[in-house]
């Protein structure tokens, strides 16, 4: 099974509470059969889901890392990830290539899962694409705001 990630590129002192909650969710996903998953290696949500994908490798190794790549013309740190991919993006004119990138990835994907906080911005939409396409979807818990 593989699974996917969605979240914004900044978390504004976030981390170790996304952290913290990966690492909760992911060995259930891992034992249920997810064993491929899908990085799109740009923003602060990003780091964290493969930084955890990393520590979940160290108790079930046979799961893999894949980053997503939106341009093949750009140098990348693929050394975080077990191997990398290209979605047919190639007639994509680069200004659309993430959000393309990212239909894709959700697409190819059993389960999505959701760091989005909040209803702007591209990761937002990504929440919104996967929900039409009628996803698994594990979402962050969002707090209620107190008045």
């Amino acid at each position: 099974m593989t699974v996917t990630f969605c979240g914004h590129s900044k978390l504004y002192n976030q981390s170790s509470e996304f952290s913290k909650w990966l690492d909760l969710i992911l060995p259930s996903l891992i034992e249920g059969g997810a064993d491929t998953f899908y990085l799109g290696g740009y923003g602060d949500f990003d780091s964290l889901a493969a930084a955890a994908v990393r520590r979940q490798k160290a108790t079930y190794p046979h799961i893999e890392a894949v980053l997503v790549l939106a341009y093949l013309n750009r140098e990348v740190d693929a050394t975080r990830y077990d191997n990398t991919t290209y979605p047919p993006l190639e007639n994509v004119p680069p200004r659309y290539a993430i959000v393309r990138r990212n239909e894709w990835m959700v697409r190819e994907s059993s389960v999505v899962i959701s760091g989005v906080t909040h209803e702007w911005g591209g990761a937002a939409k990504t929440l919104d694409y996967a929900r039409r396409k009628q996803k698994v979807i594990v979402q962050y818990p969002r707090r209620e705001q107190q008045n």
